[in-house]
């Protein structure tokens, strides 16, 4: 980490805590995510303008509840505490001061501001806020006083007499809280001292800095997939270190139609990368022929990748650095706090090959979210087509012919897939959707083409609305436009008499079919 500003989040375990991560960088303020067991030491030589003390699923008087290391409390920099946070405070100053609620409050409740202090500057009166919580505060710990209550909780808001330490009952950080970035911003920039001027633009400026430092005059490699993340990876290091950056990109067979062709152009001529492409589609059918089993696929598709990346690169093997597009979420995963112990799992995108090759892992937007990615990509000149792109999964159509992999699928598939991505675009739906796909299943049926009855296979369309992934929604495509894609694919893709559409939600479906 390498900010003068930023807000530190303790996590406690709450859901809701990657949320307060994202409302503060909308406001353009820095903050990180660690355990609420992290050591206040860790922070001595950047300390956090602010901390925010996450909610959490636990009561604070269960066995094994995450406490507050009240070190946090002492260092004199501004706190918030959110729900659970809130009561850990209060609980660590006097136990008795946390109790269970006659009814647990959960639901939306009307804001009584008692005390305009700081927190509340510019809040209306009856403001709604979001209440989550089984447990209430029955006695305040001295020298904390109440600056605001709803109809059920006496204590909804407090403040510390003399300290900028506040606590609150609800969830700012979630959308049924009205005001709730308002409150978010009167602690960060008003109570904090944040400046907000964390942007895009100014992400760039100091990791370009950072990579330039810690690169010196080594070199670098960079596997490119084609995705979002990785493009941005390359052109940010190309804008900080030149041609000391090599890119592979490789043809594994598994992509989209015309793929790897526009790919590279649009690498080379557009974002000028010293960009290497590599085909290696039949090595990758050659392994891949006769299995059967996702797992076993997924596996295969690592294994070979990192076989065709040795062999690109053993010739003249002097790379000191391996880029890669990991992105916040998986690093929160990584660290996340899980109940009494915290729980660690590797997260590498390319598996296996830092080890293996001795090389430095660079993650340039491993502090970033995705749609903080896509910002940085357009600060970055990279075209908007590219931007916008729909995630493509690593193991790409490999995963979406169930069963058994053979050319001749894969290029029905890319065809069905082709019609149905160009008409979303031509229909001007591609932006709505947060990722489309076909899927080819192992299944043939009787059809009827003309005179003569075929036998032939059937392709499921699936199309998702998401704002992260994690959960998603079937897209409600019309059907005027569902029945012409369809139309066109039996009438075009020789081999395929029947389409049908995927209408299961995420979870307990995953958005790719294997």
């Amino acid at each position: 980490m390498h900010h003068d500003e930023w807000v530190l989040i303790l996590d406690f375990g709450s859901q809701y805590t990657q949320l307060i991560a994202r409302r503060l960088r909308e406001l353009n303020v820095y903050c990180e995510i660690h355990p609420f067991n992290t050591s206040p030491d860790e922070f001595r030589s950047q300390p956090p303008k602010g901390i925010i003390l996450s909610g959490g699923p636990k009561s604070v008087y269960d066995p094994g509840a995450p406490a507050l290391n009240m070190d946090y409390i002492e260092m004199g920099i501004p706190v918030l505490g959110i729900c659970y946070g809130l009561q850990s405070l209060a609980h660590s100053i006097n136990p008795s001061s946390v109790e269970k609620a006659d009814k647990r409050e959960f639901g939306r409740a009307k804001l009584n501001i008692d005390d305009r202090s700081d927190l509340f500057s510019g809040i209306y009166e009856e403001s709604v806020v979001w209440m989550s919580h089984g447990d209430h505060i029955r006695e305040l710990p001295y020298p904390y006083h109440i600056i605001a209550h709803t109809e059920n909780a006496p204590v909804a808001a407090v403040k510390h007499d003399t300290k900028p330490i506040f606590g609150v009952q609800f969830h700012p950080e979630v959308a049924h809280t009205d005001q709730g970035s308002e409150i978010l911003e009167n602690f960060a920039i008003n109570i904090a001292g944040c400046s907000g001027d964390w942007t895009a633009a100014s992400f760039i400026e100091t990791e370009i800095d950072e990579i330039r430092r810690r690169v010196g005059s080594e070199k670098v490699l960079c596997a490119l997939s084609g995705g979002v993340d990785s493009t941005v990876v390359a052109t940010l290091i190309h804008k900080a270190i030149g041609d000391q950056l090599e890119c592979i990109f490789v043809d594994n067979g598994l992509l989209r139609k015309h793929e790897y062709e526009n790919v590279l152009t649009t690498y080379r001529e557009h974002l000028k990368l010293p960009v290497r492409g590599v085909n290696a589609s039949d090595l990758f059918l050659k392994n891949l022929s006769g299995v059967i089993d996702p797992e076993e696929k997924r596996k295969i598709i690592g294994n070979t990748f990192i076989e065709v990346f040795e062999d690109a690169i053993s010739a003249e093997n002097n790379f000191k650095f391996l880029a890669q597009g990991t992105l916040y979420p998986d690093v929160i995963e990584s660290v996340s706090f899980k109940g009494p112990s915290a729980t660690i799992k590797s997260h590498h995108n390319v598996g296996g090959l830092p080890e293996k090759m001795k090389m430095e892992l660079i993650e340039p937007v491993r502090e970033l979210f995705k749609d903080e990615v896509r910002n940085v990509g357009r600060e970055l000149g990279i075209p908007e087509s590219f931007i916008g792109r729909h995630p493509f999964p690593g193991p790409g159509l490999g995963i979406r012919v169930i069963g058994e992999l053979t050319k001749e699928r894969l290029d029905l598939l890319r065809e069905a897939d082709d019609i149905f991505i160009s008409s979303l675009r031509a229909h001007g739906l591609y932006d709505d959707v947060w990722q489309a796909l076909a899927v080819l299943l192992p299944v043939q049926s009787v059809g009827v083409m003309g005179d003569e009855r075929t036998y032939e296979f059937t392709v499921a369309l699936r199309a998702v609305t998401s704002v992260d992934g994690m959960t998603a929604d079937w897209a409600h495509l019309p059907y005027e436009f569902l029945s012409e894609v369809s139309n066109r694919i039996i009438n075009e893709v020789r081999g395929i008499n029947r389409t049908v559409y995927d209408i299961s939600s995420k979870p307990p479906s995953t958005i790719e079919w294997e």
